[in-house]
């Protein structure tokens, strides 16, 4: 699976505006559900919250990879977010989340969801791509980063 495949080029955020992790979720979830018609804006923002309440999505050095499941969806559905003041989202070393992913599953996706988080995990390991998206100046430059870092695995 490629991260390009399930990416919806229409919802990269360049600077998130939201300063809280609600906030972010709907501001995500908004940018999401318009440029996909087959989502929901409050359905998605409340199963990101019910998520959020289980654990943060804060994985580390300033990403965090908010994810849910829908029903009714046909496929997985990804977006990407930046915010250059960062946001206080609860992550696991206690840092300021800079880097936001977006992904979005179907109700039964099986195993297909995991696959696409270890995938999406293993490209923010990589010091070199978190600081590629930080220092995109456009959203071609983060389709960039993103198409190449799919391109080594």
């Amino acid at each position: 699976m490629k991260i390009m495949d399930i990416l919806v080029k229409d919802a990269v955020i360049l600077d998130i505006e939201s300063q809280e992790k609600d906030a972010v979720l709907l501001e995500l979830a908004k940018r999401l559900a318009a440029a996909e018609p087959v989502l929901d804006e409050e359905r998605l923002h409340k199963v990101l919250i019910e998520r959020e309440a289980l654990q943060s999505t804060g994985i580390g050095d300033g990403v965090a990879i908010p994810h849910g499941k829908l029903p009714g969806l046909s496929r997985l559905v990804a977006s990407f977010a930046r915010s250059k003041a960062g946001v206080d989202f609860q992550s696991i070393d206690g840092q300021k989340t800079h880097l936001f992913f977006l992904l979005v599953v179907p109700e039964h996706s099986g195993g297909q969801h995991l696959k696409a988080l270890a995938r999406i995990s293993r490209f923010f390991r990589d010091a070199s791509f978190r600081k590629a998206l930080e220092e995109a100046s456009s959203t071609e430059d983060v389709l960039r980063a993103i198409e190449e870092e799919d391109g080594k695995f």
